[in-house]
Formats: structure tokens, sequence, C-alpha cells
């Protein structure tokens, strides 16, 4: 009797971890921000092997870097709470780096740069959001502690994009 009590105990606790990662009101945050810093580490590397530009070469080291180490404190809070993760980036993401890899010289520092202000602008907005209007306490906290990173990245790319003449907003 007590070794089914506590199986009983661990399917409803199963059960409960499985309808909180469905029911999970910030699921769509997590989503977006998982496939989001795997396209961030893709593009990075991608920019690190094919800029003729050290800045940008730097800044791709800097997306591979800081958007790893979200991406491990993501998938650990995630785990936790039974949020399963996408386990690459979205489909629009996988085009963009399509485009990029058959680019090459200032045509991709360009396009690269562009798209890295255009992400990074989106990024702070959905994650500004999060951290004060989101649901779930930990998905909050981590959008608030990424943020400063996500600024940092944007002043930076803006920078690298006013040094080529770049015409970004």
């Amino acid at each position: 009797m007590k070794h089914v009590g506590c199986a009983a105990i661990a399917v409803l606790a199963c059960s409960v971890m499985t309808v909180n990662a469905a029911d999970n009101p910030d699921a769509s945050f997590y989503k977006k921000a998982a496939e989001g810093g795997m396209a961030e580490v893709q593009l990075g590397t991608l920019a690190q092997n094919k800029s003729p530009t050290a800045s940008v070469k730097a800044f791709g080291g800097m997306m591979v870097m800081d958007h790893t180490a979200a991406n491990d404190k993501l998938k650990t809070i995630a785990a936790n709470k039974g949020v399963k993760l996408p386990t690459s980036p979205s489909v629009a993401q996988m085009a963009t780096k399509a485009k990029l890899e058959v680019v090459s010289g200032t045509a991709f520092d360009k396009s690269y740069i562009k798209g890295m202000v255009e992400d990074h602008q989106e990024d702070i907005k959905e994650f500004q959001n999060e951290a004060t209007a989101g649901q779930d306490p930990d998905a909050k906290a981590y959008a608030a502690a990424t943020l400063p990173t996500l600024q940092t990245h944007l002043k930076k790319i803006r920078e690298i994009a006013a040094a080529q003449g770049l015409d970004v907003k």
C-alpha cells in the first residue's frame, strides 16, 4: 500500500509538471528566446568566419559567447519547469543564415550588421515586455537579467554600423 501511494504521487507530480509546462503562460517567450539565442550563435560564428572586418568578427565572437551563456541559462530554467525548448532556430532565422552564407565581403558585413540591429531592437522589446508583463517569475527574471547584455549588443553593433557608414535606425 505504501508503494502504491508513492507511485501515485510520482505519477501525479509528473502529470502536474507536464500540465504546467504545457500551460506555461510565457511558453511563447521561452520558445522565441531559445530560437533567437541559437540563431545569434550561428550567425555570430558565420560572422567570425566570413567577415573581412575585425570589428564585425569580434562582434560575432561576442554573440557566440554571450548568447551561448544565455542559452545555457534558459535551458536550465526550462528544464526545471518541464518546458520543452526548440532545438533549432525558426525557419525565418535559418533562411537569414542561408542568405548570409552566399554573400561575402562588404555585402556580408552590411547585411549582417543591419540584421543584428533589427534583431536586437526586436529582442529588446520582447525582453522588456517579458520583464515587466510576464507571468512566469523565472522567465521575468531571465528577461530582466539578459536585457542589459542585449542593450550592450545593440549599442556595439550601432557603433560598428556608424564606423562603416551604414545608416541604421
